[in-house]
């Protein structure tokens, strides 16, 4: 894409024919990816936690629809036996044939707290559920045509640490915002390390990761302790208004990176789409550097063994 390219939702390809599966589709990024897809005519199912939101949701997207009617899927990703039956609903909607996964869905910044199956909220909920599900989804993406995984992670991994060891944070001392920061971050590194073991295995599914940039989604106010410049954290603050202003992009614009991630014909497995403006907070969709840690074949390995050790799931491509 040349430098001077900026790209937009017209630039989006003809969806027709194609199948999307969106995580978290009921507001926000989710909502609107699901919307644009749908606009542009793909066949959208829509993983919500919440039936009357998804409803909700589901009427909006098909008013967008050009192409094949929407579908609601009930998806918990803090409970894996919801993920589990999320699957096989997902399957039999699809007829085992998706060409898109995108994993959108997350919490932020929660109180100390636990998922259903005992793991911490945010690592369970943003990391270890999104795992399951792409593993589990991985023959469907197979009969997919020209099949993309897009994991949707965070400016707020920037400085976050991911530590393997305690992932639960059983040792450490808890902290909202270091969870986030952990569980985002790892969502970089898992898209990262899938995308290598799909080439090393030959396969034409790839694993891409997109990151929103500062997006007024009612979650953004959290993020402020991310960020190290000690001015764009006071912007960027809970409650403070000069930063959703100056600062945060709306939900169209934030939906962008992902959007390219999952659409965009230049985009290559192992690629990381950002806003190109502001240090990455704001602006049109590029390809951007991933994170040392996402680089990092020893923490990616690292990452996807501990995944199948705390969910008891054979993971896919092994």
């Amino acid at each position: 894409m040349a430098a001077h390219t900026r790209w937009t939702e017209a630039d989006i390809p003809d969806q027709t024919g194609r199948t999307a599966f969106v995580t978290g589709a009921n507001s926000g990024l989710g909502l609107r990816t699901a919307e644009v897809l749908a606009e542009k005519g793909a066949r959208v199912l829509l993983g919500c936690r919440s039936p009357e939101r998804g409803a909700k949701a589901l009427e909006q997207v098909r008013t967008a629809a050009t192409g094949a009617a929407p579908e609601l899927v009930r998806l918990d990703l803090a409970d894996l036996a919801s993920v589990r039956e999320a699957v096989k609903k997902v399957e039999e909607l699809s007829e085992n044939k998706l060409d898109l996964l995108i994993n959108n869905a997350g919490v932020m910044a929660t109180p100390r707290g636990h998922t259903k199956d005992g793991f911490e909220t945010q690592f369970g909920t943003n990391h270890l559920g999104h795992a399951v599900l792409t593993w589990s989804l991985m023959p469907s993406l197979r009969n997919g045509s020209g099949a993309r995984v897009v994991t949707v992670s965070s400016i707020a991994a920037t400085g976050a640490r991911l530590d393997v060891a305690d992932p639960n944070f059983e040792r450490r001392m808890y902290n909202p915002g270091s969870a986030y920061g952990q569980s985002k971050l790892s969502n970089q590194v898992f898209a990262l390390e899938l995308d290598r073991r799909l080439r090393a295995a030959g396969e034409g599914v790839i694993s891409v990761a997109a990151h929103p940039g500062y997006t007024w989604t009612g979650l953004g106010s959290g993020m402020a302790r991310s960020y190290r410049n000690p001015v764009v954290r006071a912007l960027v603050g809970a409650g403070n208004r000069i930063g959703e202003v100056l600062i945060a992009q709306n939900a169209r614009m934030g939906t962008l990176p992902q959007l390219f991630a999952a659409t965009a014909p230049e985009v290559t497995g192992g690629d990381y789409i950002g806003p190109r403006g502001l240090g990455g907070l704001r602006g049109n969709p590029v390809k951007v550097r991933p994170l040392p840690a996402a680089r990092s074949e020893s923490l990616g390995a690292a990452l996807w063994d501990v995944t199948t050790k705390l969910t008891g799931i054979t993971p896919d491509p092994a």
